[in-house]
């Protein structure tokens, strides 16, 4: 299997606790991408994992506001916001890499949906489309293009 070269990366993202069977927002088989994401990752000189790393009490959360049931939306200052169970808080569980995944401690890890009131479904920047995550400025001091 072919190596790739120091200016590619794979970008491993959201393989959490809370996004796996038994998590607070499972998805249906997210466990079976496990694997592939091990074996991918042997093939790469650089991995960058993306990890969810909401606050406590998070403004995309349903508990945070009064009456909303999980799945529901509310207008957020950067536009609709769909509103989720509790997941991924910081230092949670729920927030850990699936402990099959292969995570070398020196790993480029960065954490997305920390601001209190703006999630991010991108690994790259925020729902509101201005703030970024880290992780392009990771990937070019990485040498990555």
């Amino acid at each position: 299997e072919e190596v790739r070269g120091p200016s590619d990366a794979l970008i491993i993202v959201d393989v959490l606790n809370d996004f796996c069977e038994g998590g607070a927002l499972h998805v249906a088989g997210g466990d079976d991408i496990v694997p592939l994401c091990n074996a991918l990752a042997a093939r790469f000189e650089h991995v960058v994992y993306a990890q969810d790393w909401h606050t406590q009490g998070h403004d995309s959360f349903a508990s945070s506001h009064e009456g909303k049931e999980p799945y529901g939306s509310y207008e957020a200052h950067y536009g609709e916001q769909t509103l989720w169970p509790d997941h991924c808080v910081q230092g949670s569980e729920g927030a850990r890499f699936h402990p099959d995944l292969k995570v070398p401690a020196e790993a480029t890890v960065v954490r997305k949906g920390f601001r209190q009131s703006i999630d991010s479904y991108s690994a790259f920047r925020d729902n509101d489309h201005r703030s970024g995550t880290g992780l392009a400025d990771a990937l070019r001091e990485l040498g990555v293009r």
